[in-house]
């Protein structure tokens, strides 16, 4: 039980952080692109009672955490955005969208910098402080990997429509009705099935293992541990 308890505490915090302070990034871009429909519903706040999910925010990835399964996934509410309200729909879009892993990229580069001053906490916190920090670098840049992702509805899908030429972006952002079953098969049942006939499949893994090595690998750079 103690053990469970730690490995909440040092989860509970960067988790928290990280989904509040993407979904805010999205609604407070908006807003200042001309969209103020996440603001009127009180989505450009810190606050993160406003943009937990209960199951996709909390008990999934705790399960996964506690399952020591190997990986986080989960969600958040998503964030209400009217491209009609926005300035220049198509290229703000795109802001908007890279505003949340943006946020992200921030907050671990933060993480990173306080990384240095945990050293000097009392004993009694000095360890905690350690594995939190750690762990928010480490969640952060997956968060912002994962999102940027180039399919619908995830940030790099949207960020991949308003950059790709009309046509093949108009095609892309038909899958979004499908996208997150997408990504439940790639993400799990494709693995699965791998694991069945003896190979491999983890695209998702894949994809994201060699630029959450490189950020992780710059970051540590830029903030001194290098």
């Amino acid at each position: 039980m103690e053990n469970i308890a730690q490995t909440i505490s040092v989860w509970v915090l960067p988790v928290l952080l990280a989904v509040t302070f993407h979904e805010a990034a999205h609604g407070w871009v908006a807003w200042r692109l001309g969209d103020n429909t996440a603001k009127q519903q009180g989505r450009v706040t810190f606050n993160p009672l406003a943009h937990i999910d209960p199951f996709g925010t909390i008990a999934l990835p705790a399960l996964l955490i506690l399952m020591k399964a190997g990986f986080v996934f989960g969600w958040a509410k998503p964030v209400p955005v009217d491209p009609r309200n926005l300035r220049n729909p198509r290229r703000d879009m795109v802001l908007v969208a890279a505003a949340g892993p943006g946020a992200n990229i921030v907050i671990a580069y933060v993480s990173a910098l306080l990384l240095h001053a945990a050293p000097f906490l009392p004993e009694v916190m000095a360890g905690w402080a350690l594995e939190t920090l750690q762990i928010s670098v480490f969640l952060n840049v997956l968060l912002a990997v994962f999102n940027m992702i180039p399919l619908p509805p995830l940030d790099g899908g949207k960020v991949a429509v308003g950059l790709l030429p009309y046509r093949l972006g108009y095609e892309l952002a038909k899958l979004e009705r499908f996208g997150f079953l997408i990504i439940l098969g790639v993400f799990f049942v494709l693995p699965m099935f791998g694991d069945r006939i003896g190979v491999d499949l983890r695209i998702v893994q894949w994809m994201i293992r060699a630029p959450l090595e490189l950020i992780i690998d710059v970051l540590a750079y830029a903030s001194g541990h290098g």
